[in-house]
């Protein structure tokens, strides 16, 4: 008999290009700190990096209780870095949600908002400098891969 509700998700991990930009004095900036600060919140943030995944998924992969990931899933999504994706259902017809990192990329800048225009000044002369040879090093890796396949 076929299943009415399903029990696997399509989901996946979809990033934006617009990080959100946090800084020392921003009231978000300790969420996340203390979000992150233990060690199976930072290993279910990496699990979502990698892929979706309901609670009890994340408990199984990291040998955790489903209470201890509840726990943590409920702080990563205050702070906004995690977030549910989709519903799924249990074998017993229980409905699941789907976390998975936020799409919007967090950096944490150590400074002040004050400081947020020479970070900017910052990145673009970065970026002027790895232009060039980052596209030279991207072209000679394809061309490296394409000979190694042949």
């Amino acid at each position: 008999m076929a299943r009415l509700l399903p029990t696997q998700t399509d989901a996946a991990v979809e990033r934006s290009d617009n990080p959100a930009v946090l800084s020392l004095d921003d009231d978000t900036t300790r969420e996340v700190i203390e979000a992150l600060s233990s060690e199976t919140a930072y290993e279910i943030f990496q699990l979502l990096n990698e892929t979706p995944a309901t609670p009890a998924r994340i408990a199984e992969q990291l040998g955790q209780s489903l209470q201890n990931v509840h726990y943590h899933l409920e702080n990563l999504e205050a702070a906004g870095v995690i977030e549910v994706t989709d519903t799924c259902y249990s074998e017993k017809g229980r409905e699941m949600s789907v976390y998975v990192v936020s799409e919007d990329p967090t950096l944490l800048f150590l400074g002040t908002e004050d400081d947020r225009p020479s970070l900017k000044r910052a990145f673009k002369s970065f970026a002027s400098l790895l232009g060039p040879p980052s596209i030279l090093l991207a072209i000679g890796e394809s061309i490296s891969q394409f000979i190694t396949t042949e």
